[in-house]
């Protein structure tokens, strides 16, 4: 049996979505994150950068598996012609940028709070998808992925991954640094 990489691509951004919304609400570590992240922007950065190395890393397991032939997975075609994961990532980046022009998920109902989770979430999925064929788009060569120009696509995931949790992360702990210094 053989499953279209399209499907899998939407199981998987599902069970993701579905998975981290769940921590959110019903576990410890949700607690956790709600009493120590404000919510914006830190928490909608969190989201995406979980999203965007959760992604990244099962899109490479993905591809791995499928360029060895490990399990019933395989490539997205349409009418013969492979469409690589960057299209997707696109599609996501422009749906969830268009989504943040025209405002939604900014209100403080819980409708609009979980818009902007879900928004936050596709925006990391889309860079990921999109970062990790950095090289193919750079090359304009399929064949970089493996090779030794898809070092390229590792770098741009580095960088990109790492102004995420900057940005989650970097304002508090230099916030918490300064309160610090101030009361000693």
């Amino acid at each position: 049996m053989h499953i279209p990489g399209a499907w899998i691509l939407l199981i998987f951004i599902g069970v993701l979505t579905a998975v981290v919304l769940l921590v959110l609400h019903l576990t410890r570590i949700g607690l956790i994150i709600n009493q120590q992240i404000p919510d914006r922007p830190h928490r909608r950065l969190f989201l995406a950068s979980v999203s965007f190395f959760v992604t990244f890393l099962a899109v490479r397991l993905l591809v791995a598996s499928i360029t060895h032939h490990i399990g019933p997975f395989g490539y997205v075609e349409m009418g013969g012609r492979h469409i690589h994961h960057l299209v997707w990532g696109i599609l996501l980046l422009l749906v969830s940028g268009y989504a943040t022009l025209a405002e939604v998920g900014t209100g403080s109902t819980p409708q609009s709070i979980l818009m902007s989770r879900l928004l936050s979430m596709g925006y990391g999925i889309g860079a990921a998808l999109t970062l990790d064929e950095f090289a193919l788009w750079l090359n304009l060569d399929p064949a970089a992925y493996w090779s030794h120009e898809g070092r390229e696509s590792i770098d741009a995931v580095v960088l990109f991954g790492a102004l995420l949790a900057m940005g989650t992360w970097g304002a508090p702990l230099l916030r918490w640094m300064v309160r610090r210094k101030a009361s000693a």
